[in-house]
């Protein structure tokens, strides 16, 4: 029992370790990133429909969910673009930095779908996230740019997730981002023939590495890691889960030292700011488990 809860704990730090690795392969391919999201979007949605059939799962459902699915999948397309555009206009440790501030936005925006009152260390806590974020911007203004498309990208993820987490109370996670996919991949492809982009598709070359880092981010990081953790809440705590995966952005900029060298080196003050959110993120989680433990 002890084995088998010990091996599920490192398959969970292995979902995050490929979820920080998502930032690597976006500096890696060369298409653009609303390219990348469409080819990300299309392969995972392929795999997930496999998926479905191979195991006898229906995709089928509700007419009345079919408008929610389309605006999720339009929010999660903006949120993946911005992150690789943030990737694009800086580098991997600042697109992940940023995105450790999806739980400063996320404080604010589930009172309001979830009808409750915002927590007053919340409110303290957000205040630490903006001295982060001055401090973050004050170093690193160069790439101030790349910096704001991060915090709008958090910004996405934040009602995404919210909003995701009251959906899959009515239905399976399985279907919800089948259709979420499906309508991102619709929405993208709408935007590119209106604006005259669809070339934007092509990839370089057949022999392409380009071909090998889009195929990974869509099966490995995209519909593996969807389908896995789904499988994994069968065993580890929603709480134990979501306070994995804010090592995302510990576990990505590790691997883009390593990976790009020098190009990821920040300044004193940037990892100041970033252990400050990171500090906010880790203190916000432990705080709303002791105060359910004592309520």
């Amino acid at each position: 029992m002890q084995k088998d809860k010990i091996r599920h704990h490192i398959h969970l730090h292995f979902l995050v370790f490929i979820a920080g690795f998502t930032a690597i392969l976006g500096k890696l391919i060369t298409n653009s990133p609303i390219s990348i999201v469409w080819h990300r979007m299309f392969i995972a949605l392929i795999v997930i429909f496999l998926f479905a059939v191979i195991t006898g799962k229906k995709l089928r459902t509700s007419y009345r969910y079919i408008l929610k699915y389309s605006v999720l999948g339009f929010i999660i397309s903006l949120h993946w673009i911005t992150f690789f555009m943030s990737i694009d206009y800086s580098n991997v440790t600042i697109a992940l930095s940023m995105m450790s501030t999806t739980a400063f936005f996320t404080s604010f925006i589930e009172p309001l779908f979830f009808k409750r009152k915002i927590i007053a260390h919340e409110l303290l806590l957000s205040i630490l996230v903006i001295i982060a974020i001055y401090l973050i911007l004050n170093s690193e203004f160069n790439y101030s740019e790349g910096i704001i498309l991060g915090i709008f990208s958090a910004f996405f993820a934040s009602i995404f997730s919210v909003l995701n987490g009251l959906l899959i109370k009515k239905d399976k996670a399985y279907k919800i981002s089948f259709y979420e996919f499906f309508f991102g991949v619709i929405f993208i492809s709408i935007f590119l023939i209106i604006t005259g982009r669809i070339d934007d598709l092509l990839i370089e070359s057949y022999f392409s590495l380009n071909y090998l880092y889009i195929f990974i981010l869509g099966i490995v990081c995209t519909a593996y890691a969807f389908i896995a953790a789904v499988y994994l809440l069968n065993y580890v705590t929603p709480y134990t889960a979501v306070l994995a995966y804010n090592l995302e952005p510990v576990y990505g900029i590790i691997l883009a030292l390593i990976i790009f060298g020098e190009s990821e080196q920040m300044s004193s003050n940037f990892y100041i700011g970033l252990g400050l959110i990171l500090f906010s993120v880790f203190l916000n989680f432990y705080l709303k488990k002791y105060n359910k433990k004592i309520n």
